[in-house]
């Protein structure tokens, strides 16, 4: 089955929204070996959104549409997909009642642009949307299977798997099992290089996909095919311990966690805490580490001290260490890492300092200069690294790095004394 994800919205075309939908969707998908061939994101111009409707019906089996169910008057897709079939809308009550009383529950009276929302193309069945007005439509064609759902990811996901995903078991290529495996501190090529032996043994059946961003790198790995799901994990699990033996430095991750999410769990299996004194960084690696739910076990504080009066009132730093060192410097990030375990009592202090640009570089101390500092019972580690690219791009790589160290430091040892 050849499936194919169109997202509608003049929003998505701008550079202040992206599609973020289409990737569980495709992940859902994926699970019933149901490939994704095509994704298409499209505006609320009428014509556009019928070229790019009969397009899909014409070479998928099933489309997925998201967006333009609303109340608005941008709001097409059901009006427009119903003219590409040649179909008439059909008003239904029921969906009416619905939605008067989702109204009615908030003390507000139903808007007349909501009877919009009343109309089904004829011979669709409605699907429910009990988080919003905009219920979804299931059709079936000679050629295609047809979900409309809305745009709202609150919507749409339960729509998706409460409805959609039913109705498609049984209709995939078969098995579908997937590995994911991220590292980090490596570069895409060199990866690529330790992985040309690897490459040779990749069982049939499973293919292997490497996505690369600045600081991390994610291996997936995927079975598809029919045969019992324990000869596909056996597969899999030999092509890992393969790419295991070639990588195995750089891996912080062989399900596909976060590097905040691994660090935290070596954190609370050692029941340790940290704290972060950041400058560059602006708090990145104290959001991502809060990022996850019950970082309250591990996570104590983080200080933004961007400003050198800061360093020197919230942490410690001495003045004449900067004076003589500056800011950015090996020194300097030490005693940042001193000066936020000592202040907050946790076991790990953790510190950056850097040129994240694009301005402020010099020829000493290019933009991408950063230091990190990890200050623990058993003394202070301090590193320097150059990171490549924008702003944000270097902001990531220095908090990807920092955590990486934590990463590092825990797993060198085990118990409390580090």
């Amino acid at each position: 089955m050849k499936a194919e994800i169109i997202a509608v919205g003049a929003e998505l075309l701008t550079p202040d929204f992206r599609d973020t939908n289409s990737l569980p969707l495709t992940a859902g998908l994926n699970e019933l070996g149901i490939a994704v061939s095509f994704k298409t994101i499209v505006g609320d111009d009428e014509a556009d959104l019928a070229r790019v409707l009969r397009t899909a019906i014409g070479r998928s089996d099933l489309v997925l549409c998201m967006g333009g169910l609303g109340p608005t008057e941008d709001d097409r897709t059901r009006e427009t997909l119903a003219r590409v079939l040649k179909r008439k809308l059909v008003f239904r009550a029921a969906i009416r009642a619905c939605i008067r009383e989702r109204f009615r529950r908030r003390g507000l009276p139903m808007s007349a642009s909501n009877l919009k929302q009343c109309y089904v193309i004829d011979g669709a069945e409605v699907l429910d949307n009990p988080n919003g007005t905009a219920p979804g439509q299931w059709l079936e064609t000679k050629r295609s299977r047809i979900a409309l759902l809305p745009g709202p990811p609150r919507e749409i996901l339960p729509m998706f798997e409460n409805d959609v995903l039913p109705r498609l078991a049984g209709l995939g290529r078969g098995l579908s099992v997937r590995r994911i495996i991220r590292l980090t501190g490596l570069g895409e090529s060199a990866m690529e290089t330790r992985l040309k032996s690897v490459y040779a043994e990749v069982p049939s059946g499973v293919t292997v996909t490497t996505l690369a961003s600045p600081g991390d790198l994610a291996i997936h790995l995927t079975y598809t095919g029919g045969g019992p799901r324990a000869s596909a994990e056996t597969r899999l699990d030999e092509l890992e311990a393969s790419i295991g033996r070639a990588l195995r430095p750089w891996i912080y991750s062989r399900r596909g966690e976060g590097l905040e999410e691994v660090v935290g769990a070596l954190l609370r299996s050692r029941d340790l805490t940290i704290a972060c004194a950041e400058s560059c960084t602006g708090g990145l690696i104290g959001h991502r580490l809060t990022d996850i739910p019950g970082s309250s076990d591990y996570f104590l504080e983080s200080a933004v001290v961007y400003g050198n009066r800061a360093k020197i009132r919230r942490l410690g730093v001495p003045a004449a260490l900067i004076d003589r060192h500056g800011a950015v410097s090996a020194p300097v990030a030490r005693a940042m890492a001193l000066g936020i375990r000592r202040t907050s009592g946790a076991d790990l202090g953790l510190a950056v300092t850097g040129v994240a640009g694009p301005g402020g570089g010099t020829a000493r101390k290019p933009v991408g200069l950063v230091y990190l500092a990890l200050a623990r019972a058993r003394g202070t580690v301090v590193e320097r690294h150059l990171f490549f690219g924008g702003r944000a791009q270097v902001k990531f790589q220095s908090s990807q790095k920092a955590l990486d160290i934590v990463r590092k430091t825990l797993i060198a040892r085990t118990g409390k004394a580090l």
